[in-house]
């Protein structure tokens, strides 16, 4: 009786994880928002932005007048005061008198300044910080872009691995079933058992691929939920109904429009400007700073003097002599980092139209490598079948009979993967247009 519970429990529980293990199926599109929006890589870069947005609020900030308040009181012990007026030049009480007992200080006081002329250092800050936001909002854009490919990929790898998968399972049935066929043959003296050992040998070669196949299922299935955030447990399943039919609708930019579309050529050109900011941020040092002051000071020296609404204000002046001969290095600094972003830029643009070409003749030829593959399913089918009635009929051997079951499988797994690459070919070339996000409608 023991021994049925723990059955019934172990089923039960046996039950339960199958069911949550289940496969799900989940649109190309729905994954690639998931990934944009919650995946490690995703909110990394919303939080650069982020905090880029913050660092240029906070230069902004500085074009606002410092407000400054201090107060201080003070213990004084056996303090000797000696007030001197005009009738006493020596210094001595005018009326005889000891000094004043003072055993305390208070001073209280409030400055406020406000920058006027910097040379143009607080304006040229402010622009350079929102040039740096700006690149980093497009670079997240490019990251975001980077992460929607690396989901298709895993879609198109998935998807192969899950076909073949299929083909490996059906062929390896066949195979068994051949077999126990050339098995029951062999025993009753109708053929070698040479011929059965080849059937065994290639039924276990498939079976091998089949195990390799689900390893390889096992493991991009979780790097894709993980990307996802998805529970481990998940399954996902792929098939064609997974991608949006009006994929290839999708007009594709020429040269010129790819490299104004590209988000991490607008990362750079960004950062160029916010370098040539840069550049007139460090010259200002050649020049005065000026500002508008005013204050407020309260004093109360204890029996001896009282100051109160004592204001002031005025104009104050700095500038720093030395920055005549040292700032000549600060200078040119700022413009060989504009010089280092401008090289970037020329080799990025390289890049890009490089990979426009590859990523279009690759595309061009997924689609013609789909046409042979479908003539070479027919072709394997048909040369199967009629090996297969010649081996019925003893005019070939074994060998021709299991290469040409072979030679259809492959047929059929080839024609599977060149459906995948025509759809992740045709990926790779809105990525390299700058249209990836843009097909699967993400900002």
């Amino acid at each position: 009786m023991k021994i049925s519970k723990l059955s019934a429990i172990a089923l039960a529980f046996f039950v339960v994880s199958a069911l949550h293990a289940q496969k799900t199926s989940l649109s190309l599109d729905e994954a690639v928002r998931m990934a944009v929006t919650s995946s490690n890589r995703a909110v990394l870069a919303d939080t650069k932005v982020n905090t880029a947005n913050f660092e240029t609020q906070s230069v902004k900030m500085n074009q606002y007048p410092d407000l400054k308040i201090s107060g201080q009181y003070l213990r004084l012990t056996n303090a000797d005061i000696n007030l001197r007026s005009s009738g006493n030049s020596d210094g001595e009480n005018s009326e005889g008198n000891s000094s004043p007992k003072v055993n305390q200080l208070i001073f209280g006081q409030a400055s406020l300044s406000m920058p006027i002329f910097s040379g143009g250092k607080l304006r040229n800050s402010i622009k350079a910080s929102e040039n740096l936001y700006k690149s980093e909002a497009a670079r997240a854009a490019h990251s975001k872009a980077e992460i929607a490919m690396q989901v298709v990929q895993y879609y198109a790898d998935l998807y192969k691995v899950q076909k073949s998968i299929e083909l490996l399972r059906e062929s390896l049935n066949s195979s068994k079933q051949r077999v126990t066929d050339f098995t029951n043959m062999e025993e009753n003296g109708l053929i070698a058992r040479n011929d059965l050992l080849k059937a065994q040998l290639t039924a276990s070669k498939i079976q091998l691929s089949l195990d390799e196949a689900e390893k390889n299922e096992r493991v991009i299935n979780f790097y894709l939920v993980t990307l996802l955030k998805l529970p481990a447990s998940t399954r996902l399943e792929i098939s064609p109904e997974n991608v949006s039919r009006d994929l290839f609708s999708t007009t594709l930019n020429s040269r010129e429009q790819a490299l104004e579309s590209r988000k991490d050529l607008q990362a750079l050109d960004y950062a160029k400007k916010a370098s040539e900011d840069q550049i007139k941020v460090a010259r200002a040092d050649y020049y005065p700073s000026l500002a508008l002051t005013g204050g407020y000071v309260a004093l109360d020296l204890e029996n001896v003097v009282r100051v109160q609404n004592a204001m002031n204000v005025g104009v104050g002046i700095s500038y720093n002599l030395s920055s005549i001969f040292k700032n000549g290095k600060n200078v040119k600094t700022a413009k060989s980092r504009a010089n280092e972003i401008e090289q970037q830029q020329a080799l990025l643009s390289d890049q890009i139209k490089e990979e426009v070409v590859k990523a279009d003749e690759d595309y061009k030829l997924a689609l013609k490598q789909d046409e042979v593959y479908n003539e070479a399913v027919g072709q394997a089918d048909e040369n199967f079948r009629i090996v297969k009635d010649k081996y019925d009929n003893g005019l070939v051997d074994t060998n021709d009979l299991l290469e040409a079951d072979l030679d259809d499988l492959n047929a059929k797994i080839n024609l599977a993967y060149s459906k995948a690459n025509i759809v992740l070919k045709y990926y790779e070339l809105l990525e390299a247009n700058g249209q990836l996000t843009q097909s699967f409608k993400v900002n």
